[in-house]
């Protein structure tokens, strides 16, 4: 949709470390279950004209161990995440099944 461009994000795309939900690139509701991190500053993401606010839901920064997160290599693992703030904004909707 034309425009969308211009809405204010809560979380902007802007920093190294910003992650975010992998999505099929036409498919705005794709996203279920991988995740990608920005992994330099980008010249995609400026400020005040960035092509990727908007199209994929930031929902997390990294804010320690940068340099871990830049040697992370195809085939690793993560074992466990921690929230260290912002979970009292997570909010776990819900829905009616059709039936």
């Amino acid at each position: 949709e034309l425009g969308l461009y211009k809405a204010q994000t809560k979380l902007p795309f802007n920093a190294f470390g910003t992650m975010a939900m992998a999505r099929d690139e036409f498919e705005d509701n794709s996203g279920s279950s991988q995740v990608f991190w920005l992994l330099k500053e980008s010249e995609l993401t400026p400020s005040n004209a960035n092509i990727l606010d908007g199209r994929y839901a930031v929902f997390g920064y990294v804010t320690q161990n940068e340099d871990f997160l830049a040697d992370l290599k195809v085939g690793d693992v993560i074992e466990s995440i921690q929230v260290v703030s912002g979970l009292d904004n997570l909010v776990n909707p819900s829905y009616k099944i059709a039936g």
